[in-house]
């Protein structure tokens, strides 16, 4: 008889030498996009059969003990008789979701001897169980890993599903298992420990071209086009106002394609991101291009900043790093929009819910398209505006002046011609042209050893590297005494004047760039309404 069919003998007697002695091992509990570490604790009692889970579990968590039983039991191991306690500490710390299905169950076994409790010793898991005791994926694993990679676990036990995800982290050894009893031969050394490698550098290096419209299918609308490429190479937010049908949406989904590649780092922040939102792609370990979001304009503002009786990420976080677009801008709720003040001032938002605080990065390049009033033609000079008398200013004031403050770029996109309509204009330059002096002008803030993008700048960053010359000054002192230009709109404006510099090669912010600067600042619809 082996000494695992023994320990399954002791168990099934009405006492065992395993009752009264906790078994215990680790497990990484998300907290937002962070991790905490959580000891999942098992003991045996005398008296009629139960099985309680306690340390201030949500109600997956409290599920558990069905799937774990079923688990168990169809994996060949015993549910050991009597009464069974599993306590997961932190007790103030609320537990949420299936991940602690694995753990609890091999904790279970340590109580009951039919596992090693030596054998967990250093060892992290996490892992939803199946009733047939498969283990089925969990979100976050990649945080997980970087949890367990900080406390110096030995290995740490995740699905087999995450096995890649989880192993793009060095310093720790991720060890994906497929079931139970897998998981129970690895930790007692009877499965051989296979573990996945996956170099972040080569992923992102061998990702396959993303199909993402071109530029070049554009017709016309020059002047929103150039302000896309000052966008795109300084970061700064975009807000395009104009008649429907005059491309605002056709612009903004192609602004992806001429923004630079994402590297390594950024990726491996934004796949973190979602994988704590379980929007990873399915076979898809490592995010390798920037993301693009366009929410439904009926959207929440929890929906939009995050939030949630577990702080999940929102909109604004799950397209950090890449193009947050919100279309029919000025149908979205008041309140929504005004929850981004703070991500577009700080770059991140703070959400507290109950005992739990988690900050989540905020840094999208955020666009906005809408119409000029409810009907779509105020100031078309070939439709007349059908909308009721000041029904166009409430429609517009939708988008407060806070945080129409703090929006970089506002410009307005007339209707096509009817050459371009139809097709017979020339069609403008191609992503990859654009994309190409987007890089320059990155690169040429980079050499004056900026760490960050130009819209990302502080107040005093912005001021020493515009240097203005008495001319420039001049202007921008005019500008702000005109038209009533709030501090932050300045330092606005001199992020704004900054990239247009770059991008032409420049050493020195001159006149001429902050005159087109400028003109995105104050040449708009919502610029130019009535207070």
């Amino acid at each position: 008889m082996t000494d695992w069919h023994k320990r399954v003998v002791r168990c099934n007697t009405s006492w065992c030498d395993g009752y009264g002695v906790v078994a215990k091992l680790v497990s990484p509990a998300l907290i937002g996009l962070a991790a905490a570490t959580v000891q999942v604790e098992a003991v045996l009692r005398r008296g009629a059969p139960a099985f309680a889970v306690v340390g201030l579990p949500d109600a997956a968590v409290q599920e558990s003990r069905e799937r774990v039983r079923s688990g168990v039991s169809n994996q060949g191991f015993q549910i050991p008789r009597g009464r069974i306690v599993v306590n997961l500490a932190p007790a103030d710390l609320r537990k949420a979701g299936p991940q602690y299905d694995l753990p609890i169950a091999l904790s279970l076994l340590a109580a009951s001897d039919q596992l090693s409790r030596a054998s967990l010793e250093g060892v992290g898991a996490v892992g939803e169980l199946a009733l047939d005791g498969s283990i089925r994926p969990v979100t976050g694993s990649l945080a997980m890993a970087e949890h367990a990679a900080r406390q110096g676990w030995r290995f740490l036990l995740v699905p087999a599903v995450n096995g890649a995800e989880a192993s793009l982290v060095r310093g720790i050894q991720t060890v994906p298992v497929d079931g139970l009893r897998h998981a129970v031969d690895v930790l007692e050394g009877r499965a051989e420990v296979r573990t996945p490698t996956l170099d972040p550098d080569q992923v992102i290096a061998s990702g396959a071209p993303h199909a993402v419209a071109d530029l070049g299918d554009v017709r016309g609308q020059v002047a929103a086009r150039r302000a896309l490429e000052v966008a795109a190479a300084g970061g700064h937010s975009l807000l395009m106002i104009g008649p429907p049908g005059g491309g605002k949406t056709m612009l903004a989904r192609r602004l992806p394609g001429i923004l630079p590649g994402i590297d390594v780092d950024d990726a491996l922040v934004v796949t973190r991101i979602h994988s704590v939102a379980g929007i990873l792609p399915h076979g898809k370990p490592m995010v390798d291009a920037r993301p693009f979001r366009a929410p439904h304009h009926t959207i929440s503002a929890v929906g939009l900043v995050g939030g949630g009786r577990s702080p999940q990420p929102g909109e604004v976080t799950l397209a950090h790093l890449g193009v947050l677009f919100l279309d029919e801008v000025c149908a979205f709720a008041p309140a929504a929009l005004d929850a981004l003040r703070q991500p577009l001032e700080e770059g991140w938002v703070d959400v507290t819910r109950g005992m739990v605080t988690a900050r989540f990065p905020a840094r999208p390049l955020l666009v906005c398209a809408g119409n000029p009033c409810p009907c779509g033609f105020d100031g078309d000079p070939r439709r007349r505006c059908t909308c009721p008398p000041g029904r166009q200013e409430a429609y517009r004031s939708r988008i407060s002046g806070p945080v129409a403050d703090r929006l970089d770029i506002q410009i307005d996109v007339p209707r096509l011609d009817a050459d371009e309509i139809v097709g017979t204009a020339p069609t403008g330059e191609p992503s990859a042209q654009v994309r190409a002096r987007v890089e320059f002008a990155r690169a040429h803030a980079r050499q004056r050893g900026q760490g960050v993008i130009n819209a990302d700048l502080t107040a005093a960053q912005a001021r020493a590297a515009c240097a203005l010359d008495g001319e420039g000054r001049a202007l921008l002192m005019r500008a702000v005494d005109r038209h009533g230009l709030s501090a932050r709109a300045h330092d606005r404006l001199l992020r704004v004047a900054r990239t247009i510099a770059d991008l032409a090669g420049s050493e020195g912010v001159t006149s001429e760039h902050l005159a087109e600067a400028l003109q995105y600042r104050t040449a708009g619809t919502l610029a130019r309404r009535t207070p």
